[in-house]
Order: structure tokens, then sequence, then C-alpha cells
């Protein structure tokens, strides 16, 4: 056995023996990033968050292929003894595009491979043949994908890949240069001028995923948003009983009678001071820009300490926070001027029936219904469901009326 394969043996019992004795969070940050003081830190871009292998948020260098040489070159045949000149012109360089496509969900392709450059055209040639074209240099994105431009310490939207199939360039190739063919006149027929090729844009891009969701649920940790997601689709978060269980946003697609159907996101929780980057930080709530429903899951057991009215008040200031602290475009609008309804959740471990109550009280006055239900019973479930697809529709129909008027 090489030295080598003795090293590599040796690597690998370590880090399995390491790995039985750290926590969950502490695993997959071994497997997926580093482990540090934080266990969602990401090496190599300290403001990215990389739990498991879902990634959004990169940042990548796109480069297109420059223009190739004009060729210098003069006909040469017996029966032309003055062909004149016949340089070709250099063929045009590659250009990068992105294109949406909904086979994938994640941008952890880019995260390892952060430099694309197209090709190159190729040369002019004699006899007036130009050179080939770079090849065009296509990457996917998965759907909901929004490409920045890095310009110094600000961004530029240039792209927001919303449609599956969508395609949009990010950087043009160089036009190809000229032929001295191109410089012969009356009084100069032996040119001896050619051009270079124009060279490739280059541009440092920062890819942002927001998911294309139609409802998105937000709250405190271990309000009982993953459990609840679980019970009204397919999608089968990690459920746990302590905070912070879901580090990653979660999609599912709830079926309703009549074929009706939305699509739900499940965010990470939220506390006092996320937009100041307490917890887990605010910035998972990109992925609720696109929908036009929230639903605030309050806990309102007596288990945690907490009071429900508190606890709601905190999420809504959070919500506006974090649209007045980003840096983005308000494409999405303001998050805390979207439809919203409030899910009172757990009221199997429900105590005290005041602390209901007064949510109720306080909720009302603000035009939000209030639904009293327990995601691990199913109690409540199918009224709630019923109450966001109502809201959904008026939320669709008034966005629709938006875009006829404009």
């Amino acid at each position: 056995m090489s030295a080598t394969e003795k090293t590599t043996r040796y690597l690998r019992k370590l880090v399995v023996g390491y790995t039985s004795k750290t926590t969950a969070p502490a695993v997959e940050s071994l497997a997926f990033g580093r482990l540090t003081g934080s266990p969602y830190e990401n090496p190599g871009d300290p403001g990215t968050v990389t739990t498991g292998m879902f990634v959004d948020e990169v940042d990548i260098r796109a480069t297109a292929g420059d223009g190739g040489r004009g060729c210098l070159s003069f006909r040469h045949e017996k029966s032309a003894p003055r062909g004149g000149p016949d340089g070709g012109d250099g063929g045009r360089g590659g250009s990068v595009f992105l294109r949406a496509t909904p086979h994938i969900n994640t941008l952890v392709s880019f995260r390892f491979h952060p430099a694309y450059k197209a090709t190159r055209g190729e040369h002019g040639e004699g006899s007036n043949r130009s050179g080939r074209d770079g090849r065009d240099l296509e990457l996917q994105v998965p759907v909901g994908t929004v490409a920045y431009e890095k310009q110094g310490d600000t961004l530029v939207a240039i792209a927001d890949l919303h449609e599956p199939d969508q395609r949009v360039p990010v950087a043009t190739g160089g036009r190809g240069g000229w032929g001295n063919q191109h410089f012969a006149s009356p009084t100069n027929r032996a040119p001896r001028r050619v051009t270079l090729g124009l060279p490739g844009e280059s541009r440092l891009l920062r890819l942002r995923l927001k998911l294309i969701a139609d409802v998105g649920l937000v709250g405190f940790p271990n309000a009982g948003k993953s459990t609840l997601i679980s019970r009204i689709s397919a999608a089968r978060p990690k459920i746990a009983n302590y905070p912070f269980t879901t580090l990653s946003p979660n999609l599912g697609v709830v079926s309703l009678n009549d074929d009706r159907s939305f699509v739900v996101a499940d965010v990470p929780g939220l506390i006092e001071g996320a937009h100041e980057g307490h917890g887990l930080g605010d910035r998972f709530l990109r992925h609720l820009e696109r929908t036009r429903v929230l639903v605030h899951l309050v806990d309102i057991s007596s288990s945690t300490g907490r009071d429900p009215v508190e606890d709601f008040e905190i999420i809504r200031l959070e919500l506006a926070l974090f649209r007045e602290n980003s840096e983005e475009d308000a494409s999405g609008g303001p998050l805390g001027n979207k439809s919203q309804i409030v899910a009172a959740n757990k009221t199997d471990a429900l105590d005290q029936p005041e602390r209901l109550e007064r949510l109720k009280r306080h909720v009302s006055p603000l035009g939000f219904s209030v639904h009293a239900i327990s995601a691990a019973t199913g109690e409540g479930v199918s009224g709630l469901l019923e109450a966001i697809w109502a809201a959904f529709r008026n939320a669709e129909a008034n966005d629709a009326q938006v875009t006829a008027s404009v």
C-alpha cells in the first residue's frame, strides 16, 4: 500500500470518527461547509449560507470570447498575377447566456466553478475565408434566479429569469476583425492593414435565487411551519423539537378538491433582530418576495414562555425591515404589503385559552383573519387552506388588474 493510500484511509477514519460525535447541524456543516464558530458559514463566501446542498447565492465571472483577428493575405494564382488582397474577417467571439430550467433548484453547481468563458472566434484566412464564430456558452440556472452585475459596492439588476426556458445574454462576444480586403482602394491596391478582433465582455455577476411560490409561511423557530407543510403537502422537511430545525427553504404543492392547487414555501424561522443578523438572519425572506399570500404561524401554547401577540408583532417588524434594508430592487414589493393570514398553531397544547383570545383581539383591527389550528393533529387545517386559497385568488385578480392597467 502506497503512502498516499495510507493517508487517505487515515483521513477517512478521522472524519467518520469525528462526525459520529457531533450534533446534526455540525455534521451538515462538516459535509457541506467548514466547521467554524458558526456551523452555517459557507467557505469562500462569508455572506452565503449553505445547508445541505441548497445554495441560493453565488458570485461568478462570465467572460465572452474575443473576436478573431483579420487576415493579411493576397491572392496568388498563375492566372491572376495581380489578384489583390483576399484576407478574410475574423469570427465573432462566443457569448455567455443564462437559461432558466425547471430541472434544477439550487445554484450549487456554480459554487465550486465560479469562472466561465466562451470560446474565441477563429482568425480569418486567405481566399476571403472568414474565421468560424466562437461557440456560445449557456449556463443553466433554476427558475426564479435574478442576475446582478457587481459594479464596485453596488449591484445592478440585469436579468430576472422567472419563466422556464427564458434565455438572456449576460456577456456579449467581441466582433471579429477585418481582413485586408476591406482596405483596398483605387490608390491602395495592396493594403497591408488589418484589424484585431474586439475583446469579449467580462462581467462579475451575483446570482440570487428567489423561489417561485404562491404562499409563504413565516414565524418564530419551532412555531410548527415544517409540521404544517408536511401535513398539507408531500414535502418532508426535517422536524425536531429544537429551534432552527429548518436551515433552508422547503417547497410543497398543496392540492385541494376541484383541481385547485398552490405552492407553499417554508423558510427558516425568524427571531427579534433577524434584520441585524441574529439567528439565521432574514436573508431567506427573499424567497417570499414572489409570493402573493403570507401565513403567520404563531405558537399559542405556553411552552415557549413567549407572548403570542409579541411574537406576531416581531415578525411583522422583521418583514418591514427586510424590505427597507434590502439592496435589491423592489420587484416583489414590500413583504408587509402582501395579503396576510394568521394561523394560531398548537391548539392541541393550549392550556390558557385567553392567549388565543388576546391574539384575536389584537389582530382583528388590522384586517387579518385568525385561524386556530393544530398542525400536529390536523384540527382546523382544512379551513385554513380554504382561506389561503381565497386570499390567493383575490391577490391574483388584483395583480391581473394592475398589469392590465399598465
